[in-house]
């Protein structure tokens, strides 16, 4: 009896030894697998709510649900739009004022939708910093457009407008004082209303390369250097003068946020480096090392897994990282084409490995409307993030704020490599520009007229053309 008692003892105990073994194994194949930065970390795990998530944004049920779940997979940051197509997505004073805003921005249910969005999200612990998309960009047949056509930039020969992702559009010239007013003027307003964390501006922050050559920039390169701005959009002297003065702006937008309240999020959401500066003039990793910027969101939109990996480990991006908190943006999909889960999956356990941030563009690509299972799909999510990962709005302490010196003078920074123009040498063919017909220059004939006057046209949306990447003399292409 004594020895089957031991036997049994003895059975058990190997039984145990085994149980620790296995859940030890698999627990390192676990994280082998799903890289997870320390749990005092707190990454970025965002999501933007784009136009095409119009009916989350505006319904209050959906608007409850998405947060529910957004927050029960540990996500813990919201970008919901609040500016596009030459439209404030919110109640605003400032885009009455202006004389662009024509109706009122209300939910389905008569409520303040982004009011209520915040609170919702702040509910869940997530933060919630509002997105301007379309930053200096806008239709030409936006009110704005139209009625502030001096506000426009233009290019050499007097083009106006550019094709983007987005379409046809036009610039704001980003060092007009009225337009740098009224810019500033929308993102304080989002900042003294609202109850917000921060807020975000993407690649739409910008002057295009070959922009610039309007009446009052001129003007103002002439005054300052004495010279004529040249011919070549790409003349070194001539790009970084106008991302000096895109730095000015950044810099005085930080000030005045800062002074509201210095723990006040600026996030900003680029392109890699080279293509931000060379076609877009964003030196975004100048406005790092100034501590000008909170945050850093690379848009990474590659079909090719190979280019996103190299992507994702440039110098650039892990000396910033170094400074604040740096993410990736990853494609779920778009209202058409759905990215599928795996390969989400893959880009994103590349990016952890990084020990960088996620964010993915956008909600309603990420389970609905797919052609996998919704379960499947949201379950992939959930297993990135197995804990939760709380943000805290407050950032690195402010230094003393010295006002803006002018720039004057036209001797390059040097770069953490010397810039070359991109010369289109990516694989990836783009999509062609479907319409060779002359565009029409901006005149009042054909305003935008907002559907119900409450729904923006949600096509009008930079990234709902395609996931490819564009080269960047087709995604700056100019009319004859």
């Amino acid at each position: 009896m004594i020895s089957f008692f031991v036997r049994q003892r003895f059975s058990l105990r190997l039984f145990k030894l085994l149980s620790l073994f296995l859940a030890s194994y698999f627990s390192i194949l676990l994280i082998n697998t799903i890289p997870v930065l320390s749990q005092n970390t707190p990454e970025i795990r965002g999501v933007w709510l784009t136009t095409s998530d119009t009916d989350t944004l505006l319904d209050r049920p959906k608007m409850k649900e998405a947060m529910a779940n957004l927050a029960s997979i540990h996500f813990n940051t919201i970008y919901p739009v609040v500016w596009n197509s030459g439209y404030a997505l919110y109640p605003s004073k400032v885009a009455r004022e202006a004389g662009i805003q024509p109706f009122v921005h209300k939910g389905l249910q008569g409520q303040e939708p982004l009011k209520e969005l915040i609170q919702e999200a702040h509910r869940h612990k997530m933060l919630v910093l509002p997105w301007f998309e379309f930053g200096f960009m806008a239709p030409p047949t936006s009110e704005l457009a139209l009625k502030h056509p001096n506000w426009l930039t233009q290019a050499r020969d007097g083009t106006k407008t550019t094709y983007s992702a987005a379409g046809e559009v036009v610039w704001l010239n980003p060092f007009h004082p009225q337009v740098q007013k009224f810019i500033t003027d929308l993102v304080m307003e989002v900042v003294n209303t609202y109850d917000i964390d921060g807020i975000q501006f993407d690649d739409h922050l910008c002057l295009p390369v070959t922009l610039g050559y309007d009446n009052y920039t001129k003007n103002l390169y002439k005054q300052e250097t004495k010279l004529d701005p040249p011919n070549d959009h790409n003349n070194p002297a001539w790009m970084r003068w106008r991302a000096n003065k895109l730095t000015e702006f950044v810099a005085q937008l930080n000030q005045k946020i800062k002074a509201q309240n210095p723990n006040k999020i600026l996030s900003i959401s680029p392109n890699p480096y080279q293509p931000a500066y060379n076609s877009f003039l964003q030196d975004w990793l100048d406005w790092v090392r100034k501590d000008l910027i909170d945050e850093l969101i690379i848009q990474v939109y590659r079909s090719d897994f190979a280019v996103f990996q190299r992507e994702i480990t440039r110098p650039e991006i892990r000396e910033a990282r170094q400074k604040i908190p740096v993410g990736i943006a990853i494609l779920t999909g778009l209202t058409n084409r759905i990215t599928p889960i795996e390969f989400v999956r893959e880009k994103a356990l590349a990016v952890r490995r990084e020990k960088l941030g996620i964010a993915f563009f956008f909600y309603g690509s990420m389970w609905n409307k797919t052609p996998e299972l919704k379960v499947d799909r949201k379950s992939s999510f959930q297993s990135l993030f197995p804990y939760q990962s709380q943000r805290i709005a407050r950032v690195n302490p402010v230094k003393p704020i010295n006002p803006v010196t002018p720039v004057t003078s036209t001797n390059p920074i040097t770069p953490i490599n010397p810039v070359t123009p991109v010369t289109s040498t990516n694989s990836v063919t783009p999509k062609p520009v479907t319409s060779n017909n002359p565009i029409n220059p901006v005149t009042p004939s054909n305003p935008v007229t907002p559907s119900n006057s409450t729904i923006i046209d949600s096509s009008i949306d930079p990234t709902n053309v395609t996931g490819e990447v564009i080269l960047i003399d087709e995604f700056l292409k100019f009319t004859p």
